[in-house]
């Protein structure tokens, strides 16, 4: 049950339409692929996104954190022991959180495999099924609407609308969503940073005023603006939730005892995978705060590991794993079953993937 070997490839899968945010453009998942494997012939898989506007990430990196430093740390260690494998994984380099993610969740796929359960089983096994929101790009208007639109008739219930280029188009942005898709569906909104304090409180005014029904708005303002945080989350009647501005447990009690967010974001490859993600969920419950699980630009391999998390934790109450609604192809066979909005766990142990068909050699 010793590790044997630790092997990284390249995963490529085509958008459906271009990811737009205001941070970057994207038009396919383009990302890291760990392949862990045991000396038994088992294989655990993980998945790194090279997002460098927010963990300073690229592939270029990630190969080398992995290669020269974490596999050399973890090459015959027993895959049961978690908490020695974690230790030699989060010690062995500073940062480069989505190169951990990877590898972490690479290990957790293992360990699950070998205690016979399904990972969410294994973390805890709170429910069987999730249902995920579906990202709309900012774009002009009228596309916006159409990607709605379309949205919901694959039969998304909540859309997470991207914003922060302009906000003054952001209100009629959203005016022309809800009145497309109608008053059933929710909307969520997520700036990326991209408004100032006073920017953010005009437009949450503006919503209120036109009754738009939005149920939470996402890092309205910069990452390091705690203070800017706390004024928007105090005045604001529609619930603020923290993003970038939390990486991990320590961000997570600074913003909770702050008041500067009402819901935190959760994602591995800010955490730096399951391990670190169940710290800052302990937080959470501590403080009852509410979490969404949320996913870079990834695909089914790591997203699958997100989803297996939230699937095992109460606390997680919103869910934003659309990447693979917004790939063309399903890059593996097995795992979690996503059918558009709707995801459900395997019943098969670890993350349940038997082979990977979109990865090529590096």
């Amino acid at each position: 049950m010793s590790i044997k070997s630790i092997q990284l490839s390249e995963l490529v899968v085509p958008l459906r339409t271009p990811f737009k945010t205001s941070l970057r453009t994207v038009d396919s998942v383009h990302d890291i692929l760990v392949e862990i494997t045991t000396e038994d012939g088992l294989v655990g898989y993980g998945e790194a996104p090279p997002t460098a506007v927010i963990t300073g990430e690229t592939r270029a990196s990630i190969t080398g954190a992995i290669e020269e430093l974490i596999a050399p740390k973890l090459i015959g260690k027993s895959v049961l022991s978690m908490e020695e494998n974690q230790s030699l994984l989060h010690g062995a380099l500073l940062g480069n959180t989505s190169a951990k993610a990877a590898v972490d969740m690479a290990l957790y796929d293992l360990w699950s495999q070998k205690l016979g359960l399904p990972l969410y089983k294994a973390l805890g096994g709170h429910r069987k099924t999730i249902e995920t929101d579906l990202t709309i790009s900012v774009n002009p208007i009228e596309e916006m609407v159409k990607d709605s639109l379309e949205a919901v008739d694959r039969g998304f219930k909540v859309l997470k609308v991207k914003l922060g280029l302009d906000h003054k188009l952001d209100i009629q942005r959203v005016i022309e969503i809800r009145k497309a898709v109608g008053k059933e569906i929710k909307i969520r909104l997520d700036a990326n940073q991209g408004w100032t304090p006073k920017e953010a409180l005009a437009i949450i005014a503006s919503l209120e005023k036109h009754d738009l029904d939005i149920e939470l708005i996402e890092q309205p303002v910069h990452y390091s603006d705690l203070q800017g945080m706390i004024q928007v989350t105090t005045q604001s009647s529609i619930p603020i939730m923290a993003d970038e501005s939390v990486f991990n447990a320590r961000n997570a009690m600074e913003v909770i005892e702050a008041g500067a967010a009402d819901i935190l974001n959760i994602k591995l490859m800010k955490t730096g995978g399951i391990h670190e993600a169940l710290k800052l969920i302990s937080i959470a419950e501590v403080y009852d705060v509410p979490c969404m699980i949320g996913c870079m630009l990834e695909s089914k391999i790591s997203v699958s590991a997100a989803a297996h998390l939230a699937a095992a934790k109460d606390i997680i109450q919103y869910v934003d794993l659309d990447g693979p609604g917004l790939c063309k192809l399903d890059p593996a066979e097995g795992g979690p079953d996503f059918n558009e909005a709707l995801i459900t766990m395997n019943e098969t142990p670890g993350l349940g993937f038997t082979k990977i068909l979109a990865k090529k050699e590096k």
